[in-house]
């Protein structure tokens, strides 16, 4: 039997998301929405707001991001066929260093229409080294989706991901991948996630059979069966379930679906009272847009997460993840932004990538929440306070980019022209827009026995949308042109790169006269150098990569340091007290005055004082590197009148250096969360190479087909483990790093870092 077309304009197609059926004696057959003709991102229907997801793919690395959202084009009829990332020729993966690796790199924006609902997807990377590309795409989405390795479970890097997008709140949706592994397991996966991510599963669907039997999944919401057929998994059959088609595993789906409304009466009050007047016991009779209004609505509460399966490489289960996108992640309008308040009507937008194109100059990607841009229109950047003229904007489809004249609410678009705009910008229409948001802001928050305020500076009061968190590199080497010549050119390439990378990090070494480059990881500066090779031209030399360690103090103490000096016939004098002390965790050094009897100092001296502590911060005492985790109090400056401000500022700084190191300087050093995947009969050779680089093993459980090792271990001590440990269990064994924090140094170690960098 063949299936009628879809129509998409009965409210049923709506609700079943798929094909109408007028003959109801037919055979139900789902079969892809592709007509041989291929959709293009210049025919997208502008729709309204509620129709509108914009999400992210997240995962750990290889668990099947790219290939889902690869997947996920070509059943929406975007490409002519379904790319492999072995073969290099996705669509999200454009960059060269990405198509011969086989990893994603930098975040890629895709958009497409499925079922009269436009989606804009964003795929992000799954390596440690990159998180910031995912830190950045989490700030601007309203839902996401997170891929599992049902043979895996939950990974380290699935971890840190998952932590992200709780930072922002964000509704998510998981997908239980690569059920066709011989190694898969549904039910240990499940419990996976329970335990490690501390959240509630939603089942929605059971796999039918796993490893090569895997053929389809029940959907216990709608009680169908979906099997798929062919080799693209573009066309699968639709039946409902029953003890007759589903066999052996009918008593487990009746168990679960009872158990599916169950859980969602618990946890939606209003659900369970529709259950029980208009059902009783009878919770089989739950009708299926009942159940999604209620997972919808637990979805976007963030009290439970969906839980889908299917296998993206074999193109099976992807079609009913794109329709739980739709049914279940939350619309622009959905979710609450407090600041668009402040605007009315006026577009506002945050700036959460930029890249450079080089024949259109910089494209910066935004996220407009409110209002509507036109191109060939001026806007006003509120974090750099200047107006900037928007001369084009254009709809993304990862690196092919079409024209558009106005991008609305809830929308993501590249803007063309902005100069001066970062990432974590916030961009609205006019000045004269940010100050009428800046006097909103003023009278909602002025109590009204303090009567009005004048206008001020907006930059300290104008509600401006939060940036993005940019995590504090870990390695750091020096970089140089091939000839002098070339300085110039490395210098561009190094700030086009750092614009479009808040991560990486240049400075110019004061001491040395060299280019220090600081990244996330190996991995990330041989990309960059890779990158400024290919993309600019230059050979440019790295030198060999050095952690980033710290310095601290070990205990309190109060330190004071007098300064004279006599230049141009005039006396200099100065004397600064400080007191610090310890304050683990706190990241940068924090600053505050003792109270005084006497005058208060003048600003320009305070403001000297504070950056003289800011300055002697930046390279401790000991090795030169930033000091961290330590709390200064000024408790008196000593001043004569005729002395300049860098003098004092001098005098802060070795006033600060002289108490570090009396109250004993401390080095820190960078500590890795490392997760390692080997099998049984390595697992002795593994736990002997971490104990000689210094690591302490956490836990060690058994997972299907080998055993996962959680450690500790010192960045310092992970260079080049990706070899060792592929020649320690002839390729077998996998691994993960993320960032863990600092720690102090032992005593032995110290003495032999500072022996290695000083000699003896």
């Amino acid at each position: 039997m063949r299936a009628k077309a879809a129509c998409f304009a009965c409210t049923m197609c709506q609700l079943r998301r798929g094909f109408c059926y007028p003959f109801p004696t037919y055979s139900k057959q789902y079969y892809s929405i592709k007509t041989g003709k291929i959709k293009s991102i210049r025919h997208l229907p502008n729709l309204d707001i509620s129709r509108i997801r914009n999400i992210g793919i997240m995962a750990h690395i290889d668990a099947g991001k790219t290939t889902t959202t690869e997947r996920m084009l070509y059943n929406a009829g975007y490409t002519r066929s379904m790319g492999d990332v072995d073969d290099g020729d996705t669509v999200t993966d454009f960059m060269a260093q990405e198509r011969e690796r086989g990893i994603t790199i930098q975040s890629a924006a895709v958009t497409f229409h499925w079922h009269d609902h436009r989606i804009n997807l964003i795929d992000t990377p799954g390596h440690v080294d990159f998180t910031m590309e995912v830190e950045r795409s989490l700030r601007v989405l309203d839902g996401a989706v997170t891929i599992f390795d049902a043979s895996a479970g939950v990974e380290a890097q699935t971890l840190t991901v998952w932590r992200q997008a709780d930072n922002y709140d964000i509704p998510r949706i998981c997908f239980l991948n690569k059920m066709d592994k011989p190694t898969a397991s549904f039910e240990l996966s499940v419990e996976n996630i329970k335990e490690k991510l501390d959240v509630k599963p939603i089942i929605l669907q059971l796999p039918i059979g796993t490893g090569k039997e895997f053929r389809g999944v029940v959907d216990l919401v709608s009680m169908d069966v979906l099997t798929w057929r062919g080799n693209d998994g573009s066309v699968y059959e639709h039946q409902d379930a029953n003890a007759e088609i589903v066999g052996d595993l009918w008593a487990e789906v009746q168990k679960a679906r009872s158990a599916l409304v169950e859980q969602l009466a618990d946890m939606d009050d209003g659900f369970a009272e529709q259950v029980l007047a208009g059902h009783g016991d009878k919770l089989a009779d739950v009708s299926p847009d009942k159940l999604r209004a209620a997972v919808r609505k637990v979805t976007l509460a963030r009290a439970g997460v969906p839980l889908l399966c299917g296998s993206s490489l074999k193109n099976c289960g992807v079609q009913p993840l794109l329709d739980a996108v739709v049914d279940f992640l939350p619309a622009p309008n959905e979710r609450q932004h407090n600041f668009l308040q402040w605007y009315g009507n006026d577009p506002v937008a945050l700036a959460f990538k930029v890249c450079h194109d080089q024949q259109r100059g910089p494209l910066v990607f935004l996220r407009l929440y409110g209002g509507a841009l036109s191109a060939h229109s001026s806007i006003f950047n509120v974090s750099r306070n200047c107006t900037e003229r928007l001369s084009r904007l254009l709809l993304g489809f990862a690196d092919q980019h079409v024209e558009i004249p106005q991008v609305t609410a809830g929308n993501i678009a590249i803007a063309v022209g902005l100069k001066k705009t970062v990432t974590g910008d916030t961009l609205v229409a006019s000045k004269k827009s940010a100050i009428a948001a800046s006097q909103r802001t003023r009278e909602a928050n002025t109590p009204p026995n303090e009567g009005s305020h004048e206008a001020g500076d907006i930059e300290v009061i104008l509600p401006v949308l939060a940036g993005v968190d940019v995590p504090e590199p870990v390695f750091f080497c020096t970089v140089e042109p091939p000839s002098a010549a070339k300085q110039k050119n490395l210098d561009h390439a190094l700030a086009c790169l750092q614009r479009e990378d808040p991560s990486l990090k240049v400075h110019l070494d004061p001491e040395s006269g060299q280019t220090v480059l600081s990244g996330m990881g190996e991995l990330h500066i041989e990309i960059i150098q890779d990158r400024i090779r290919r993309e600019y031209g230059i050979e440019a030399y790295l030198g060999p990569l050095q952690v980033a360690y710290r310095e601290t103090t070990t205990r309190p103490g109060c330190t004071t340091v007098s300064l004279e000096r006599h230049q141009a016939e005039m006396l200099h004098s100065v004397s600064v007290e400080l007191f610090i002390q310890p304050q683990p965790g706190a990241g940068p050094v924090c600053i505050s005055w003792a109270p005084s009897e006497g005058p208060v100092p003048r600003p320009e001296i305070m403001e000297s004082v504070q950056s003289g502590i800011e300055s002697g911060a930046s390279q401790g005492p000991i090795l030169g590197y930033p000091v961290q985790d330590v709390h200064v109090c000024v408790q008196s400056i000593t001043v004569n009148p005729s002395t300049s401000l860098a003098i004092l500022s001098a005098c802060t700084v070795q006033c600060l250096h002289k108490a570090l190191l009396e109250t004993g300087g401390q080095i820190l050093e960078p500590l890795m969360m490392l997760e390692i995947l080997v099998p049984e009969e390595h697992l002795s050779f593994v736990l002997a190479d971490l104990a000689q680089r210094r690591g302490s093993v956490l836990s060690i459980h058994a997972r299907r087909y080998g055993q996962v090792v959680s450690a500790s271990v010192p960045l310092a001590d992970m260079m080049g483990y990706s070899t060792t440990l592929r020649t320690l269990t002839s390729g077998t064994a996998s691994f993960s790093l993320e960032p863990s924090g600092y720690k102090s140094m032992s005593p032995l170690e110290q003495r032999k870092l500072i022996q290695e960098r000083k000699g003896p």
